[in-house]
């Protein structure tokens, strides 16, 4: 049996030492940290929308906001693109070649985060932007100081992990039985509390949570859960290094500080969007749906963030394992027969909480511009309600209890 833990993995030889599968409730207390940051500039206008512009670029991945600077990032898959709280762009950041997908805004030390893939490579890391340097259009992420990064081993190890036992790696496929868990690399970022401390406590450190990418397999068993690592980043300068185009490198932390995983069955690359949303102390995962009869295959998840994770079994693996698991918001659609919650939404392009029941969702697009293809991105304000199937509505629109 294997047992996942935040430093790794044991084996654990006692099969039936499962501990016992009971929820702890954290303590209802303000949060702390990136609440009080995020909200403090309310005084801002924020406007119901911010386009993000049109660019000969990969399609928009996730988005990012300094509300106390005013600007907002978009990620293009290949291209990084800083605008005004009115969509006029004031900066970019081209040249990279793996893929870069969803964006958070560090509000301690004032960098955007995203997820870096370079799947040939066998590499994943978080690309790091100094994004007050970002101060014209088209620089350079190889030469202008703009990127560093930090190399993910966890994430390496279960991508490339041989369970069929053939002694090679297949690639970039979801066709094998390899990769643990169905990993794809990652995409999904978001900062917010440690989980095992509940997401409502109010002195846990802020960290910042990594979701894999899942690939879309329905013969495979093992790869129904989202997982998340956390890592708390405050000493991760030591490991940063300059964007890894020729020579990828693999400085980064050796061990994880929390790998938890939530079932919710197979999606198509698992969260596309991870955010935390400091008004309700849940985590939204905005996923492509999967396409597992067994299962309702929502598109949008959320992780109860007033639980703690329970050690128990890690269900469909070739091998019994345990780990640390999250449940589900028992809220929005329900499927009985496989136990799983969500709704039907939007945000996989992008998706904001402003921590007062406000989101931005961001609508990915494309136009013509003189015989060329672009992609555009447009950040759309909207207000939870919780209704199903679609929880949120826009903010124009007026909200009934």
């Amino acid at each position: 049996m294997r047992r996942t833990f935040a430093g790794g993995v044991l084996t654990v030889l006692a099969a039936g030492a499962l501990v016992a599968q009971g929820t702890v409730a954290a303590g209802a207390e303000e949060p702390s940290e990136r609440t009080s940051t995020a909200a403090a500039p309310k005084g801002r206008h924020l406007p119901a929308e911010i386009k993000g512009g049109a660019w000969k670029a990969g399609h928009v991945q996730g988005v990012a906001v300094d509300r106390r600077k005013g600007f907002m990032y978009f990620s293009f898959t290949n291209l990084l693109v800083k605008t005004d709280l009115r969509g006029n762009p004031v900066g970019s950041v081209s040249g990279f070649t793996g893929h870069l997908g969803d964006l958070d805004y560090n509000t301690t030390d004032g960098r955007v985060y995203g997820s870096l893939e370079y799947k040939s490579a066998k590499a994943f890391y978080i690309a790091i932007l100094d994004v007050d340097r970002i101060n014209r259009m088209d620089m350079d992420a190889r030469t202008s100081d703009v990127v560093s990064t930090v190399h993910l081993q966890e994430v390496v190890d279960d991508y490339t992990a041989d369970m069929n036992g053939d002694g090679k790696f297949d690639g970039d496929t979801a066709n094998t039985p390899d990769h643990r868990y169905g990993c794809s690399g990652i995409d999904g970022v978001a900062f917010g509390p440690e989980l095992d401390r509940g997401s409502l406590v109010k002195r846990g450190k802020q960290v910042l949570t990594v979701a894999y990418g899942i690939y879309s397999n329905v013969k495979r068993q093992d790869n129904d859960h989202q997982v998340l690592l956390q890592y708390d980043v405050r000493k991760w300068r030591k490991y940063e290094r300059p964007l890894p185009e020729s020579a990828p490198h693999t400085s980064g932390p050796a061990y994880v500080d929390g790998k938890y995983f939530v079932r919710t069955g197979n999606t198509r690359y698992g969260v596309q969007n991870l955010e935390y949303d400091a008004h309700t102390g849940n985590w939204l995962m905005a996923v492509y749906k999967g396409a597992k009869p067994q299962f309702p295959n929502y598109s949008l998840f959320i992780a109860d963030g007033s639980k703690r994770p329970v050690t128990g079994p890690v269900t469909g693996q070739p091998e019994p394992e345990i780990g640390e698991l999250l449940p589900l918001l028992r809220a929005g659609l329900h499927h009985e027969a496989s136990g799983t919650y969500g709704w039907e939404s939007g945000g996989q392009y992008g998706l904001i909480s402003l921590d007062d029941g406000r989101f931005y969702l961001v609508e990915a697009g494309t136009v013509v511009e003189d015989g060329v293809t672009k992609q555009t991105a447009r950040a759309v304000l909207h207000r939870w309600t919780g209704q199903p199937p679609n929880p949120f509505t826009p903010a124009t629109t007026p909200v009934t209890d």
